[in-house]
């Protein structure tokens, strides 16, 4: 992996991250199963993934539609305009926020992360 231009630190989170694979840690036909707390706690046991990493995981790949990312910048920049008039929330605040955007915040997070590009975008 090495040879293949990545960094030491990248090669030892791809041979755990197979690891985990390889003995069953992570079993891509159990996440249907999990709720999405279980889920993204399997996820950081990996070395190199965060809970945003997984968070991000949920919401793109899994599609879960009520994953709350509030350490992402993007979520916490546009809430603050939205609703705060530039003011930043406290983690709390922005949890008990969006409590109103059950079971979908998923979407919600997606809708505010657009309102920040002003350039449409084709799906």
């Amino acid at each position: 992996m090495r040879q293949c231009g990545l960094s030491q630190r990248k090669a030892e989170y791809l041979t755990d991250l197979a690891a985990h694979f390889a003995s069953g840690r992570l079993d891509p036909k159990d996440w249907k199963k999990l709720d999405d707390e279980a889920l993204i706690a399997a996820l950081v046991d990996v070395k190199g993934i965060g809970r945003w990493t997984a968070e991000m995981f949920l919401i793109f790949h899994e599609l879960r539609p009520d994953v709350l990312p509030i350490d992402d910048l993007g979520l916490q920049r546009a809430m603050a305009m939205h609703y705060r008039n530039g003011r930043p929330f406290t983690r709390r605040a922005m949890i008990a926020h969006a409590e109103a955007w059950r079971p979908w915040r998923s979407v919600a997070t997606w809708y505010l992360w657009r309102s920040l590009d002003p350039i449409p975008v084709e799906y």
